[in-house]
C-alpha cells in the first residue's frame, strides 16, 4: 500500500503562487508516475500534471502549461506543484495520485493510490 498526504493548499488572491506537496509513503519502490488532478464543485475529477518518477518526464494539462510546474524529490518520496499566476478558475480540490503501471497519465482510472486533497481558492 501507498499513502499520499497532500498539504499546502489555501486561499489565495488572483496572480499569486501557491505550492502543494504530495508526501508518499508505504511502499514506494518502483513507482512509475505520479499526478496531479483537481476538482473543482460540480465538475469531474481533471488531470492537471503529471512526473515519471524515474526520468522524470513532466506532461500538463493545457490549462496548466506554462503556469504549473511539478516536481519530484526522490529522496523524500515527495511530488511537488508549484502553481503560478493563479486564477479564479483554478479553485478546486487538489488530489496527489500515484500509480506503478504504465497506464496513461491523463485518465483517474490509471491511479491505484489518491490522497484526501487539498483546497485551493483562488478569489478575484
Amino acid at each position: 500500500q501507498v499513502q499520499l498526504v497532500e498539504s499546502g493548499g489555501g486561499l489565495v488572491q488572483a496572480g499569486a503562487s501557491l505550492r502543494l506537496s504530495c508526501a508518499a509513503s508505504g511502499r514506494t519502490v518502483n513507482m512509475y508516475t505520479m499526478a496531479w488532478f483537481r476538482q473543482a464543485p460540480g465538475k469531474e475529477r481533471e488531470f492537471a500534471a503529471a512526473i515519471n518518477w524515474l526520468g522524470g518526464s513532466t506532461y500538463y494539462a493545457d490549462s496548466a502549461k506554462g503556469r504549473f510546474t511539478i516536481s519530484r524529490d526522490s529522496a523524500k518520496n515527495t511530488v511537488y506543484l508549484q502553481m503560478n499566476s493563479l486564477k479564479p478558475e483554478d479553485t478546486a480540490v487538489y488530489y496527489c495520485a500515484a500509480q506503478r503501471g504504465t497506464g496513461n497519465y491523463y485518465y483517474t482510472k490509471s491511479y491505484a493510490y489518491w490522497g484526501q486533497g487539498t483546497q485551493v481558492t483562488v478569489s478575484s
